[in-house]
Parts: C-alpha cells; structure tokens; sequence
C-alpha cells in the first residue's frame, strides 16, 4: 500500500463521523501523491501523518444569558492546526452548521491557503453553533464576550489570530476584541478584521472578493483576455459576493446572480449592487426585496434552479461548502462556461471539481482563489505590529500582488508535475512544499 493510501485509510477510520474534513483532506492527500512518491523523506519523518493531524482542538462551552433572562449555552471551537510557518491564522465562525467536520476542513485547508499568500502566518479555524440572525445587539455581544472569555486562554498576536467568518463581522469582532482588551489588560492585534478607528486595515472588507477577481483577471490576462463583456455567475450576496462583482464592473465584466439561503436572483441587466448593500448590508433583509423593485430581474426560490442554470461566461461560487454539485457542474458545462473560481471555502464537490477539470473548465479552488482575505488579515496584523495603518490603495496594490503571485506559483507546480492547468493540483503542492519544509526543518514536533 504506498504511503498516500495509508494515510487516507488511517484517516477515514478515525474520523468517520467527519465527512467534510475527509473530502478535504483526502482531495490534498491525491495531489500530493506526484510529490511525497518521489522522495522517502515525507514517509520517514511522518510528515502527513502530522499534517492531517491537528496541533491542537480546544472545544468549551458558552453559556450566555438572552434578553428574557433565560440562560442559553452553546458550544465554542478552535482548531489549531499547523504552525509551522507562522501564528494560527483563520476565521471564527458563527452558524447551526458549525461542528468539528467543518472547522477540522477549514482549518486544514488553512494551512495551505496561508502558505500560498507567501505570508508568515500558519493554519487555524473555530467558532460555534450561535447563530446570530434573529438575536438583538445585546444578545450578540453576551454571546461574544463569553465566547472570549474562554477563547482568551488560547489566541494572541505571536499564537493564533482569529478573524471573522460566516457570522462573524464587524460588530461580533468588536465585542470579543473588547472583552479580550479587559481580560488582558492590553491592546494588541489578537483578531483581524477589526474597525478602522481600533487596529483594523483598509480593504480587508473588500478583500476576498476583489483577490478572487484579481486572481482570475492574471489568468486570463496571461491568455490574451479580460473580464471584458463577460457574464458572470455568482452565489451568495455577503461581502464576498458583493466585493467580486463590484470588482468584476470595474473590470469591464456584468455580474448577472446572487443567491441568498431562500433562493437566487437573475438580473439580465447586471446586479444592481447598490441595491443590494442596502438589502443585505443595511436592512439584512432578503433578496426577495431585489426583483420586486428591479423589472426584468427574476427570483427563484431554493429548490426550483441555481444560478449554475444559466448561459454564463465565469462562474464565481462565493456562498458556502458544496453548493455547486456534479449536476450544477454539467450545467455550467453545457451553457458555455469557461472559468469557475471558488470564493467560498469548498463550494464545489469533488465529482463536480473532477468533471469540470476534465472537461477542460479552467477551475480555480478556494485555497488559492478566496486567498485574498486571509492575505490581507496578515497585512493588518503587519500594520498592528508597526503601529502603522496603510492607505486602500497600499493595501489594494499588495493584495493584487499576492494574487498575481498565487496564480504564478499554482501555474508553475501544475506544470513542474507534468499536470499544465490543474490549478486543484498546483495549489495543494505550492502550498503542501513549504508547510512540509518548515516541518522538516524543525523536526519532529
């Protein structure tokens, strides 16, 4: 049985209640194969052994009192994971959904993505079963500053620096951010994505959004072409979605989609974003709001059609794990798309990754597409350090940067192992070379 194998035996017996963190980490194991096969100093030293192994799982219990007095617990994650090139680094994420399948396969995919941005920062995710919707402001910070108080034990500027997530934006980093300032007495950047007036950085709002984009406008940039008079595709309707199709505009391109949890909206005109900011962004209404006030658009409940229905040029899923199946991928694929770039983390299945790479879809996984966030919280963890802040532009210019180089580095290992255009491929090795030499080099730890 050769080595890759083995691990993924070993793995599945042991996590067989995890069916996410498995697709992840089984989708890298495949990739490495070119490369842990060709050299015995991976098997020797246990490198995947350890690498599909967390650092460290902290789980604790939030107990929190609602506006009718009544205590209410929930529970509170951090998956730690590798730090072998730098502090944990990774979202919190509040949502029903959270478990630790899914914080296991965020956390993994971490390690690479951090190691891609080319930054000092290793691989960590956590948060919890909260969900935020439908609770008042004062619930919210309850929550957040219980959840603090225990994660407080475990995070700090040179450990782990947590960021935001599904769930998690800017007012629930507030709150945990000025719980942890009375615990600890200090100011310092323990989290990203933090307010501009306190610690935070210009453009990390826009950033994973706009280095999708970036990321995609390199490759066809390097292929003679542009976003220019393409139709794009895309799910969901956070800042994700929104900074990639503002993006896209600027480039020349019309998004025509956004998706919320109850259904899609089809504009033929390209999305109005303006209007949708103030839905989801402001009012945190649904997009049901959307075609009621925009004639010719359309909305299509959950369970009737996805924008993957539709006659489009790219296609940017940016809503949440396994949204776009095999049967969106042919879908895609009969209507003419060319380009599929993940903005969520994993949005697409295997046999729909597997069916689009082979049909000749240029695809574009998350670790390396949606990298632009996690780039840029490393930049505001720079700037907290220097006690400096940096203009947009600054921090615009040195996203697009990471971006370019992203794409140069996934581009060049596909290609190095014989694979040109697999970018799944180039991705796990591009970032699975530098973790496991960092491994390597400070031993078995």
């Amino acid at each position: 049985m050769s080595y890759v194998d083995r691990i993924i035996e070993d793995i599945t017996k042991k996590n067989s209640d995890q069916p996410e963190f498995l697709q992840a980490a089984k989708e890298v194991l495949e990739s490495l194969r070119v490369v842990v096969d060709a050299d015995s100093i991976y098997e020797d030293n246990a490198v995947l052994e350890r690498l599909v192994e967390p650092e460290r799982i902290i789980q604790f219990r939030v107990p929190w009192i609602d506006d009718k007095g009544n205590v209410q617990v929930n529970r509170g994650y951090r998956v730690e994971f590798n730090s072998a090139i730098g502090p944990y680094k990774g979202g919190l994420r509040f949502h029903p959904s959270v478990n630790l399948s899914i914080l296991k396969f965020l956390g993994f995919e971490q390690i690479f993505k951090n190691s891609l941005t080319g930054l000092p920062i290793g691989g960590g995710k956590g948060g919890s079963d909260f969900d935020p919707k439908g609770k008042s402001d004062r619930e919210v910070m309850k929550f957040c500053q219980s959840f603090m108080t225990e994660l407080s034990r475990h995070i700090g500027p040179d450990t782990d620096v947590p960021a935001g997530d599904i769930g998690v934006g800017g007012r629930e980093i507030g709150y945990m951010f000025g719980q942890y300032k009375r615990l600890r007495n200090e100011f310092s950047g323990i989290l990203t994505g933090k307010g501009l007036d306190w610690g935070g950085s210009l453009a990390r709002t826009e950033a994973t959004g706009y280095g999708l984009v970036y990321l995609v406008e390199e490759h066809l940039n390097q292929h003679d072409d542009s976003f220019k008079d393409k139709t794009v595709a895309i799910s969901g309707s956070g800042n994700v979605a929104i900074f990639a199709a503002q993006k896209v505009y600027q480039f020349g391109g019309k998004p025509v989609t956004m998706t919320d949890s109850n259904g899609y909206i089809y504009d033929p005109n390209g999305i109005d974003l303006d209007a949708i900011k103030d839905i989801k962004l402001v009012q945190r209404a649904r997009l049901t709001e959307y075609a009621a006030g925009h004639p010719g658009s359309t909305y299509t409940p959950t369970g009737e059609g996805k924008p993957w229905d539709l006659k489009v040029d790219i296609a940017l899923p940016c809503a949440t794990q396994n949204e776009l199946d095999l049967n969106d991928a042919k879908n895609l694929l009969a209507n003419g798309v060319k380009i599929v770039g993940e903005g969520a983390n994993m949005p697409s299945t295997q046999e729909a990754a597997d069916f689009l790479l082979e049909n000749g879809v240029t695809f574009f996984p998350g670790k390396a597409a949606n990298a632009g966030g996690v780039g840029t919280s490393a930049l505001e963890m720079s700037q907290n350090s220097e006690r400096l802040s940096w203009t947009f532009e600054e921090v615009d210019t040195k996203l697009r940067t990471i971006m370019q180089t992203i794409y140069n580095n996934i581009a060049q290992a596909a290609k190095d192992y014989g694979q040109e255009g697999n970018y799944i491929l180039g991705a796990n090795i591009a970032g699975f070379k530098k973790v496991a030499g960092a491994m390597l080099d400070q031993g078995i730890v």
